[in-house]
């Protein structure tokens, strides 16, 4: 089904709905110069599926850069992920006030990479990771050097232009 309606995708990010995109509302705090609606939703069709295979020693994160730059992504869904790992980097927020607080875990153990998902907006990589061990399975925000073992592969799907996402993860847009 080639149209999307990314309501029950983005309804997973509650919190992050506001004014609709190029609209100037202050961060956080002034409502009284635009009111902004507690869900906000967008629609569009998947222009294409990009596949991306990443090799034995790559950084994940730096690999699904190299590829939305390389096939001039703007806005897109990651769909999914799989592969193993030698190495991984993620964070985790630990407070819930303003601002936000991380813990920034690495771990040298190979892993399987249960899944990756998350979205790019405007050309920004924004993805998270499950992987797991025989015993535990973690995961959180992607960040870099974690390393690829025997190999990752993740599915994009790019939205058309219609779709702007540009602000959907900035925790300011109230």
């Amino acid at each position: 089904m080639k149209k999307i309606i990314l309501l029950t995708v983005l309804s997973i990010m509650l919190g992050m709905g506001g004014c609709q995109p190029g609209q100037s509302a202050k961060p956080n705090q002034d409502e009284s110069i635009m009111p902004c609606p507690a869900v906000y939703t967008t629609a569009g069709d998947f222009a294409r599926v990009i596949v991306v295979r990443i090799k034995n020693g790559q950084d994940v994160l730096e690999g699904l850069r190299e590829a939305v730059k390389k096939e001039g992504i703007k806005n897109a869904v990651i769909l999914s992920g799989i592969g193993s790992l030698t190495r991984y980097h993620i964070h985790v927020v630990n407070n819930s006030t303003f601002p936000t607080g991380n813990t920034f875990v690495k771990q040298d153990v190979p892993t399987d990479i249960v899944n990756i998902n998350g979205y790019v907006f405007e050309g920004r990589v924004h993805a998270h990771i499950t992987v797991s061990t025989d015993k535990t399975a973690v995961g959180g925000h992607l960040e870099p050097d974690t390393r690829v073992f025997t190999f990752a592969i993740i599915t994009i799907g790019v939205l058309d232009d219609r779709c702007d996402l540009s602000r959907f993860d900035d925790h300011k847009w109230h």
